[in-house]
């Protein structure tokens, strides 16, 4: 039985990937914010353990973990939570940049450091779930867009660092997805949200399942999803 340690389990993309690899009968970790988040998300799937650190503060990850209990071997890390906040250079503060560098770049590094051991234990596979954005930067996107970039390299880097453990590193580029996320940033420009325009969130697991489930002799290292309507 398989072990995956899962961020944004919550909702959209990550609630439909955690909810499919649970159903298979797979070992979830999932990871909350905080302690009355982990009591929900356990709620929702029964069965599934819970880690507990604030990816928005990534400086103490490393403190909160110590004082929980981690899974021995880890056969993915899936890098699926994320944060936005849109607007121009000229009108993005520290912290606007800072908050969605952390939580999108900054966090997912750390959780990967801290997991190492256990990944490469079981040669598993570390999963980022990137964005169009960090393809291309639009006008309105600079922060969001710096921080996907980021995570790119973040994952292109590990690749080579960890192949010869044996460790798989693939990042997943989704486009618009019907989630929270996507009506939250519908709201910033204004426009009225229709999810049925966008990629249902269990397309996109699909394709996550897809690269995690690969026989070992290959790996799947860049994976665009596009809508197709």
């Amino acid at each position: 039985m398989a072990t995956h340690v899962i961020t944004g389990a919550g909702s959209g993309i990550g609630a439909a990937v955690a909810r499919r690899l649970h159903e298979r009968g797979d070992e979830i970790v999932l990871h909350a914010r905080d302690a009355g988040r982990a009591k929900e998300l356990a709620a929702a799937l029964p069965g599934a353990k819970t880690l507990v650190g604030d990816l928005a503060d990534p400086a103490k990850l490393s403190w909160a973990l110590s004082h929980q209990s981690l899974p021995d071997r880890v056969d993915s890390l899936l890098h699926i939570a994320g944060v936005v906040d849109l607007g121009p250079v000229g009108d993005l503060t520290p912290k606007t940049w800072l908050n969605q560098l952390n939580v999108n770049l900054v966090a997912p590094a750390e959780l990967t450091r801290l997991l190492l051991p256990q990944l490469r234990v079981a040669q598993g596979h570390v999963l980022f779930v990137n964005s169009g954005s960090g393809l291309n930067a639009h006008a309105g996107w600079a922060a969001y867009g710096a921080s996907k970039h980021g995570l790119k390299a973040l994952a292109d880097a590990l690749r080579q660092e960890e192949h010869g453990n044996g460790v798989r590193v693939t990042s997943v580029y989704p486009g618009r997805t019907a989630s929270p996320m996507q009506a939250k940033v519908h709201q910033q420009e204004g426009k009225e949200y229709d999810p049925a325009k966008w990629i249902d969130p269990e397309s996109v697991a699909t394709t996550i399942l897809m690269a995690l489930d690969l026989p070992r002799d290959a790996e799947v290292n860049d994976l665009t999803v596009r809508p197709g309507r």
